[in-house]
């Protein structure tokens, strides 16, 4: 590791921790005047903009001249050839509901190939990252996606397509072929912690559409460097673009994906 990315992903850690410990000191906490809503189903707190801010502040006192790309605050310096993106507080209509099932995600983007990706789990103290081209940790522990080849016994994650209802019904289909066919899938309520779950095995595989950058860019990372295979819906790598991702280990990536490409694929 360059004493470069060593430096992004110190600061990285840090900057998790930072947020994480706004993101605890409020939780179950939360007035009704604090929250609000962005869109359908999707709430902002008072909470995600202090966590974000803190994050931010801390990056530019060490990297003044990166970009910033965050979910509450937006983009900024789109110039610099890195790029931060944060999604300081992913499950936030779990936040809101007190399930502590929530987390940081943020990523270091240069030159548009992720260098730098981590997802901390404040409720678990669960920090996981991933150097590109260095493996996939949980805390100091290197991990490894799930081995398994058999979707009878794979446990599966996904997400409901809340911000795209329209697409619902070719969904629900992906779903009843994909749930009759393994052990079962969970719905944790963040595309974050799926990926990191992912990720380390304890779940075989993970797919959901319409995310945003913020919410994957550390994810994918986690997942290929932890040795599995990430693409999008038509098996390419527009998933960014997309917001469709399909994650797992090489057999079962394959599996998902030819399951869901016959209701899924053509959606951009």
């Amino acid at each position: 590791m360059s004493e470069e990315t060593d430096k992004i992903l110190e600061v990285a850690k840090r900057a998790a921790k930072v947020g994480a410990e706004i993101l605890l000191q409020a939780f179950g906490k939360l007035d009704q005047k604090q929250i609000s809503l962005k869109g359908a189903g999707d709430y902002v707190t008072e909470i995600d903009r202090e966590s974000e801010k803190a994050i931010i502040n801390l990056i530019k006192e060490k990297f003044p001249d990166h970009g910033i790309y965050a979910e509450e605050s937006g983009k900024e310096n789109r110039k610099s050839l890195y790029r931060w993106l944060i999604d300081p507080l992913d499950g936030t209509a779990n936040y809101v509901q007190g399930i502590p099932i929530f987390g940081i995600s943020i990523a270091l983007v240069k030159e548009e190939e992720t260098q730098v990706g981590l997802i901390y789990y404040p409720e678990r103290d669960e920090m996981f990252w991933a150097v590109k081209g260095e493996g996939a940790f949980l805390n100091d522990r290197r991990i490894h996606i799930s081995a398994k080849k058999d979707m009878a016994l794979s446990m599966l994650a996904s997400g409901f397509p809340w911000r795209s209802k329209d697409y619902l019904d070719p969904y629900l289909a992906s779903f009843r072929e994909l749930f009759l066919s393994v052990a079962g899938v969970r719905r944790m309520g963040s595309a974050a912690i799926d990926l990191a779950y992912t990720a380390c095995g304890r779940f075989d595989g993970f797919w959901e559409m319409k995310l945003k950058p913020w919410d994957i860019s550390a994810g994918i990372l986690l997942v290929e460097e932890a040795g599995g295979v990430v693409t999008d819906f038509k098996g390419g790598k527009g998933y960014i673009e997309s917001g469709n991702v399909v994650a797992g280990n090489s057999f079962i990536h394959e599996k998902i994906l030819n399951t869901i490409r016959p209701y899924l694929s053509q959606i951009e």
